[in-house]
């Protein structure tokens, strides 16, 4: 497979030396929004989203090779990042439709992939849910969705990053039952969205089991949902499914988490190509912003921020480059 210039070019500058990506992730909003008026006891405004969302970016983003912001709250703070760190937008409205089945997603009312661009993206990100447990006519409209944004990103001659997140409804996905389920539902999202004719550049995919759940991990405190030798094998079973590059996404755990399900992938030896991590990151951090104001965050983000993403870059020395996937 080659890239077009224009995604190759994407691609390089999201990407570190190594053809690795090393991405954090700031295009949470509802529930970033939700998070902050907790804490802070009161409304948020769209000046506190943006700050928070610039803090981040500057004290990260020297530690990272590429942000991935929101055009509606993340722009000023895309244009607070460090030089040479590239930047990925998100193209869908935040949540998903609650008045029908299927969790189905929607684009930003006053954006396309050509403004985008324009805005100085490098790459376009789209969040599905996904599961291959919802029914057929559900399914084939997401499909239709994703076909529609794979032609779109390719007559723009930019990269897709699609994001799935896989769910059932009526079950806690956080819970023992849908960890059961979680490696056939991240394996099958994967197989699907791997095909040419979604025009994906690269899947942002979960770990395909549930840390939490994995006997004998350090994450694990109650019930086994599966052995190592198991979870191992549900890693091997995704990436062989995989013809385009993926990168794990961090799912809102903790850092200590997530660079611990970083470290089994590394150990099963498969071949994901980096992260693109926000929340284990970050998200500590929010209750200091909401109660002590922007200056204590940001010295938060210098200690701990910084040791939270360094944490995650030590792991991907286990990830490999893309370029070979596209003869680079």
């Amino acid at each position: 497979m080659k890239l077009t210039p224009g995604k190759l070019a994407g691609m390089k500058a999201v990407s570190n030396e190594r053809g690795v990506i090393a991405a954090a992730a700031m295009d949470q909003r509802g529930s970033l929004q939700k998070s902050l008026a907790k804490e802070k006891g009161s409304a948020v405004s769209d000046a506190m989203m943006e700050e928070f969302k610039i803090l981040v970016s500057e004290v990260l983003t020297p530690h990272a090779s590429a942000i991935l912001l929101d055009p509606e709250w993340g722009l000023p703070a895309s244009k607070r990042r460090a030089k040479n760190t590239g930047l990925l937008l998100a193209y869908e409205k935040t949540g998903y439709d609650k008045t029908g089945p299927g969790r189905l997603g929607d684009l930003l009312d006053h954006w396309s992939a050509r403004r985008l661009k324009e805005a100085g993206a490098d790459c376009v990100k789209i969040l599905l849910y996904y599961t291959p447990f919802d029914p057929k006519e559900v399914n084939d409209k997401k499909h239709a969705w994703v076909e529609r944004l794979g032609d779109e990103c390719r007559a723009n001659d930019i990269p897709f990053f699609l994001e799935f997140v896989t769910y059932e409804e009526g079950v806690d996905e956080k819970g023992f039952d849908f960890a059961k389920k979680k490696p056939m539902a991240v394996i099958e999202a994967m197989r699907e969205f791997t095909k040419d004719r979604y025009g994906v550049d690269v899947m942002k995919v979960e770990v395909p089991i549930n840390m939490k759940f994995v006997e004998g991990a350090k994450s694990c405190k109650g019930e086994k949902a599966y052995s190592q030798h198991e979870a191992m094998k549900f890693f091997h079973e995704a990436a062989a499914v995989a013809t385009k590059p993926f990168i794990y996404l961090s799912a809102g755990v903790s850092n200590s988490e997530f660079t611990e399900s970083l470290e089994l992938a590394a150990e099963s030896g498969v071949k994901f190509n980096g992260v693109l991590c926000g929340r284990a990151t970050w998200k500590e951090g929010i209750p200091i912003y909401a109660k002590q104001g922007a200056g204590a965050f940001r010295r938060w983000l210098e200690d701990e921020g910084v040791k939270n993403i360094n944490n995650v870059n030590d792991k991907l020395k286990a990830a490999t480059s893309w370029h070979s996937i596209y003869g680079v």
